[in-house]
């Protein structure tokens, strides 16, 4: 199957890079990764790592999300990439009755036949609050200590796209994307896409999204009246996924650090918001904060802020500190 991607006169002028990360995609991506058995030369380790934290609510994100076919258009809101996690996160928890009992519909039986998915599907909210908290901690357990290594990766392709855009234009940024996509105006060709079909983008636009967790084939929305995305794998570095560092690896960096700043620094680890490692280490928002600061100002830990609220993980040079590893800047 190929997709056709038909472009406007106007649409050539409005294709754009997503400035910022897509956690969403990246979430259902690597739910994907977790179900499939190719690409072991990049996600083998992250695999292991991952399927040995696996817990019941992040299952639910597997039901819905096959290894390869058809994976609900709700999960992957628009708000996500303009307003970070959290907008997105929101996003799908207010996902109205019909679009949810329309996409849902289209998997396959075995997975829409859950009692679980047939209430999601009826717009129950403590089911689609449970979904919620499931993504939530697939996000925070299985991606959010690998981010700083993700981010670096997807920025350097991001500013590689801008050099090729700044030039040869968007017609080179569309002929170099993958090689998988040929752009012949008006038409960009994805060969072996997700869906045989033809993409109108009527003046819309095109947003092209790198992808971590993107293998092999980009990939797009299913329904033609969402705004349209294109998303793409980036090229990875091998043996990415480090392990956590062991018990007697933090012994000694809490002698170092002392315990509770080493309790905040191993809780950075799994990444997530000053009040959320704040309930980690049992401790106030204020005196997390401040630990946080000495922190980062050290270079063991990386804040952005998402909204209202800093998003923290841990630096190169802080997992380096927690595994016991070498950093080849010291």
């Amino acid at each position: 199957m190929a997709l056709r991607v038909r472009f406007s006169e106007s649409d050539t002028g409005r294709v754009r890079v997503a400035e910022r990360s897509d956690e969403l995609w990246e979430i259902l991506l690597a739910a994907h990764q977790l179900q499939r058995q190719d690409g072991a030369e990049v996600f083998a380790q992250w695999r292991r790592f991952a399927a040995s934290r696996l817990t019941g609510p992040m299952r639910r994100l597997l039901v819905l999300a096959p290894a390869r076919g058809y994976s609900p258009d709700f999960l992957t809101p628009a708000e996500a990439r303009s307003g970070g996690f959290d907008a997105g996160l929101n996003a799908v928890r207010e996902t109205g009755r019909a679009r949810l009992s329309a996409e849902l519909a289209q998997l396959p039986p075995a997975r829409r036949d859950f009692p679980w998915v047939r209430a999601l599907a009826r717009g129950e909210a403590a089911d689609m609050r449970r979904l919620g908290e499931g993504i939530a901690a697939f996000r925070r357990a299985l991606l959010a200590p690998f981010m700083p290594v993700m981010e670096r990766q997807l920025a350097a392709d991001r500013a590689w796209r801008a050099q090729v855009l700044l030039r040869g234009g968007v017609d080179l940024l569309l002929s170099t994307l993958h090689p998988t996509v040929t752009w012949e105006p008006p038409v960009l060709r994805v060969a072996q896409g997700p869906f045989g079909r033809e993409l109108r983008l009527d003046g819309r636009g095109l947003v092209l999204v790198p992808a971590f967790f993107c293998w092999r084939v980009p990939t797009v929305l299913r329904d033609p009246a969402l705004p349209p995305v294109l998303v793409y794998p980036i090229r990875h570095e091998t043996a990415w996924a480090t392990p956590p560092p062991d018990v007697g690896q933090l012994r000694r960096v809490s002698r170092l650090l002392g315990r509770t700043r080493a309790a905040v620094l191993e809780a950075a680890a799994s990444g997530g918001s000053t009040t959320e490692l704040a309930g980690h280490i049992r401790a106030s928002p204020a005196s997390a904060s401040e630990h946080l600061r000495v922190l980062r100002e050290a270079g063991l830990v990386l804040t952005r802020r998402e909204g209202a609220t800093s998003q923290h993980s841990l630096s190169p040079l802080g997992r380096a500190l927690l595994e016991g590893t070498p950093d080849s800047r010291l």
